[in-house]
């Protein structure tokens, strides 16, 4: 069998074993595999932080790279399971996607074209033709994504999917704003909070490089700047972050619990120079 590359996402945590089983599954399919973690901390059940986190990810792992995502609140449900592939070329993927049709993946959707979806019909490749209705994660993602990763063509593993009936995740959108004189405006709103309280908004980043700009959170002014070192310790700023996007934070402090920002509060941009 081809030796390939995994990943994992899951908001399993590491207490109880079910990442380990999942590895166990995915290493009876193919002992040759390479699994890896990406985290298994992502907040229970929330799907808009497990949509960040694949989204920040994929870009950086090799071309036909299998991503197995199981963040599923609806497991058991009606809701879908399916596979995709991504990129421009349909001999040679850029990368595979494995999960639940819950918006969870529909951030690298955004970020790649999609060559084909499937729905995960086919039990010849799930690890029993009567799954558990609570862990789909083991029963059936786990071993499709390591048949893919194994080299069985996407086609094989479930039936045809249209695009458009693919569940997406409505995040706050990024809008220009009225030239008032203040400078160029944007307004976003939080599409994911890391583990250090650092909010990151859905306002990229590209436009305030090299320019003099700030961030408006209610009525907080926040300066723009380019590094948390930039804020005194306890201070909050505005940056870049490594992922493109500007994000809230507070030099050694935790910006989503200390500013108290709420997930639906809009945020602002202003580049003044």
């Amino acid at each position: 069998m081809a030796a390939s590359v995994l990943t994992l996402l899951t908001d399993f945590g590491l207490q109880d074993t079910y990442v380990g089983v999942m590895k166990g599954i995915i290493l009876q399919v193919n002992p040759q595999l390479t699994v890896i973690d990406l985290t298994h901390q992502i907040p229970a059940q929330d799907v808009a932080s497990a949509r960040f986190a694949l989204s920040t990810a994929v870009p950086y792992f090799p071309r036909g790279t299998v991503h197995l995502v199981v963040v599923d609140p609806g497991v058991g449900t009606q809701r879908r399971a399916i596979a995709l592939a991504l990129g421009d070329d349909l001999a040679n993927p850029t990368a595979f996607v494995v999960g639940p049709d819950n918006g969870c993946l529909s951030g690298v959707l955004e970020q790649y074209p999609l060559l084909t979806a499937v729905e995960l019909t086919h039990p010849h490749y799930w690890r029993t033709p009567n799954p558990s209705s609570t862990f789909h994660g083991r029963d059936i993602f786990a071993p499709v994504a390591a048949h893919l990763a194994s080299g069985v063509p996407l086609a094989e593993v479930g039936a045809p999917v249209a695009a458009d009936t693919l569940v997406t995740l409505p995040l706050p959108g990024c809008t220009v704003l009225p030239d008032t004189g203040k400078g160029v405006g944007f307004r976003g709103g939080v599409q994911a909070v890391d583990s250090f309280g650092n909010v990151v908004t859905t306002i990229s980043g590209q436009p305030v490089i090299g320019k003099q700009w700030h961030c408006c959170v209610g009525d907080r002014k926040l300066s723009g700047g380019s590094t948390y070192g930039d804020a005194a310790a306890g201070e909050a700023l505005a940056l870049v972050g490594s992922h493109g996007w500007v994000e809230i934070a507070i030099n050694q402090g935790n910006a989503y619990q200390q500013i108290g920002i709420d997930w639906r509060q809009p945020i602002e941009v202003w580049i003044t120079g």
